[in-house]
């Protein structure tokens, strides 16, 4: 917000590379891709990067080629308003243009304590379902760069006709 309002023609913002993947359904709670998606709500663009966390120093060297591929495709499309990015952990194979995963998880919460005595909580996840060939997971657990064009709009327009039909409101 701050760097759209204060520079002068803006008309693409980058967020990222973020340190810690924004893969399917994690892209909901991204602060990452919640960047992307402001840009977009303002008239520009925005394009989240992301790359798995690891316990060792991230490697960008091993992704700037992958990077400049990624930019040259999507800043030179104006009709791709919201892309999210995401990096394999090793030299990218390629790119893949994907869907989002949607899985379901069997997840648990672990409860523990920090240094200074507070109470603070884990979720745990285990998914249920595998991962599905042409989504964001697939192509990064593959190897590949993932690019998911999004929409702001997540209204399920299939759900809200039958809604509307089945129980209609004045």
């Amino acid at each position: 917000m701050i760097g759209a309002h204060n520079w002068e023609n803006v008309d693409v913002v980058l967020s990222g590379i973020n340190f810690g993947a924004n893969l399917g359904n994690s892209i909901w709670h991204s602060g990452t891709v919640a960047a992307a998606k402001q840009a977009t709500l303002l008239g520009l663009r925005g394009i989240a990067l992301s790359m798995p966390a690891s316990r060792d120093e991230p490697n960008f060297d091993i992704l700037k080629p992958s990077v400049q591929r990624v930019l040259d495709i999507l800043l030179k499309d104006p009709q791709l308003a919201l892309v999210n990015v995401n990096f394999p952990d090793d030299r990218p194979r390629g790119l893949r243009w994907t869907r989002q995963s949607v899985r379901h998880y069997d997840g648990k919460v672990v409860p523990g304590e920090d240094p200074m005595g507070r109470k603070h909580f884990w979720f745990s996840v285990i998914p249920i379902e595998s991962t599905e060939e042409g989504t964001d997971r697939w192509a990064v657990e593959q190897g590949y760069v993932s690019m998911t064009p999004l929409r702001l709009d997540l209204t399920n327009e299939k759900e809200l006709t039958a809604a509307q039909v089945r129980h209609p409101v004045d």
